[in-house]
């Protein structure tokens, strides 16, 4: 019996291995068989091939990348000699991770709590807690819960005061709303989550920003979507109206995800014009779009009042919207919800029975505390100047140290897409966490690998950790361009 647990086969291989900057040693050009060993190899670090996969045979993969099978042959047999690869006669070969590698994955995950002293973690887009809010709201909370304890705990839909907030939110930011047009989830993916079972079944086209987020987009391919990618505008360009109206004309997808307000990973703030064209060629198309506004209250520069929410140019249920209280508060407060028509909130709530049940009621307290006027602008506020600080302390620090890379500095959001000029995102990554910096590269906001020469940087540090951050990545730039393999000892990179 073979060991491997799934296959890649060689069109989608070769799709991944596109080219990027061209990886070298010393200004010398790299022998083939060692870039195609170097590039699978990124491809498990990255986890965007898995482990225990099962490699195309080397005539398949020969043929698709257009080299000869001595070329695949000498690359496979690289990685079996690195511990990234086994094979056994008459099963093939299949991808590993060497012994005292950490399994990687295609998700954006935080570190844990004891790895903080060693490694700057540039991964998670989170911040923590804005205090004293966090706490009067658990302590409020606490102080409602004898009235709930009473009750059997289950609330699919959500408590009551609870949906009757967020609807309060909305009509309050122009978009009238009732409480039965509330679903109260766990956290925005949950949100996210339930409208893709609701609205795409396995096999549905799925059409996505490009790039979009990376934990959503690895969501809807578990979920078996088929992800349609529609690219943004260079910068903070904002959506190509021409290239969405093609799309839901040509492929028809049965659902829409976008990030109108503070796009992740790249800060985008689309206008109202843009968000009525969409709203009305995927109503026109039969799409639904799911409008993710997470990022919505976090305006860094300016004042954003004008923006209306996608909702707002909706005329019979095309829009789904999702939000959060984990960006304007805190992560670890694990609530988000959906606005939909009532009807479809019903569905969705039924279609809960047979997965969660419901949130956590005292998140839920805490959270309908916060936006009855215990705390959520005061809150939000210190959330923005927080992030205001961190975006303006890592794009000095990098305009600084990495004089080479690119970006636009968004006005909101968390996050800011960097482009990181002759050296490869994927390669940085992994270089990057060597020398005690974590940051997440470009492919793993694509479709099929797209954004090689890309990474993704949060707004999670500022003063001296932002400057130290930004010097251990140009390290690992440096070291990129010494030829050393990504994943090898840097100490050679110091001299005393």
């Amino acid at each position: 019996m073979s060991q491997w647990t799934a296959s890649v086969s060689a069109a989608h291989l070769a799709r991944l291995l596109q080219p990027g900057p061209a990886p070298s040693t010393g200004g010398r050009k790299l022998p083939a068989y060692r870039g195609l060993a170097d590039g699978v190899r990124l491809l498990v670090l990255e986890g965007r091939v898995q482990v225990a996969a099962r490699l195309p045979a080397e005539r398949e993969l020969a043929l698709a990348l257009g080299v000869s099978r001595t070329t695949v042959a000498a690359a496979y047999e690289a990685l079996r000699a690195e511990g990234f690869a086994r094979s056994r006669r008459g099963a093939g070969s299949w991808t590993a991770i060497p012994e005292g590698h950490v399994l990687p994955s295609r998700s954006l995950e935080p570190l844990p709590p004891d790895a903080a002293g060693t490694v700057i973690d540039l991964g998670c887009a989170a911040l923590p807690a804005p205090e004293p809010w966090l706490t009067n709201a658990m302590q409020g909370a606490l102080a409602e819960l004898p009235a709930y304890a009473a009750t059997h705990g289950d609330f699919p839909a959500g408590l009551p005061v609870l949906r009757e907030a967020i609807a309060d939110r909305y009509t309050a930011r122009g978009v009238p709303t009732m409480p039965e047009q509330i679903m109260v989830t766990t956290g925005a993916m949950g949100a996210i989550g339930a409208a893709a079972r609701r609205v795409a079944g396995f096999g549905e086209r799925v059409a996505v920003e490009s790039p979009s987020y990376a934990n959503v987009l690895e969501l809807f391919r578990e979920t078996g979507a088929r992800l349609v990618a529609v690219a943004l505008r260079e910068g903070l360009g904002g959506w190509d109206m021409g290239a969405w109206r093609r799309v839901l004309r040509d492929a028809a997808p049965r659902m829409v995800y976008v990030m109108p307000d503070y796009h992740n990973p790249t800060g985008t703030l689309v206008g109202d014009e843009e968000r009525r064209e969409l709203v009305e060629a995927a109503r026109a198309a039969g799409t639904v779009v799911v409008a993710d506004e997470t990022m919505a209250e976090l305006t860094l520069d300016g004042d954003e009042s004008g923006v209306r929410p996608m909702a707002a140019f909706d005329r019979g249920g095309t829009v789904m919207t999702v939000g959060s209280a984990s960006k304007a508060v805190w992560a670890g407060l694990r609530i988000g919800w959906v606005r939909s028509t009532p009807d479809v909130v019903r569905r969705l709530v039924s279609a809960r029975a047979y997965l969660d049940l419901g949130s956590p009621v005292v998140d839920q307290l805490a959270v309908a505390w916060l936006l009855r006027g215990g705390g959520w602008d005061q809150a939000l506020a210190a959330r923005r100047a927080r992030a205001r600080e961190c975006r303006d302390d890592l794009a000095a620090a990098l305009r600084e140290h990495t004089p080479g890379w690119d970006f636009a500095v968004p006005r909101g959001g968390m996050t800011m897409w960097v482009r990181t000029g002759d050296v490869s995102g994927s390669r940085l990554a992994v270089a990057g966490e060597r020398l005690g910096v974590r940051v997440p590269s470009g492919p793993r906001f694509g479709v099929d690998g797209a954004f090689e020469s890309y990474v993704r940087v949060p707004f999670t540090v500022s003063g001296p950790t932002a400057t130290e951050a930004a010097t251990r990545l140009a390290a690992a730039a440096a070291l990129i361009h010494s030829g050393a393999a990504p994943d090898a000892d840097p100490s050679s990179l110091f001299v005393a």
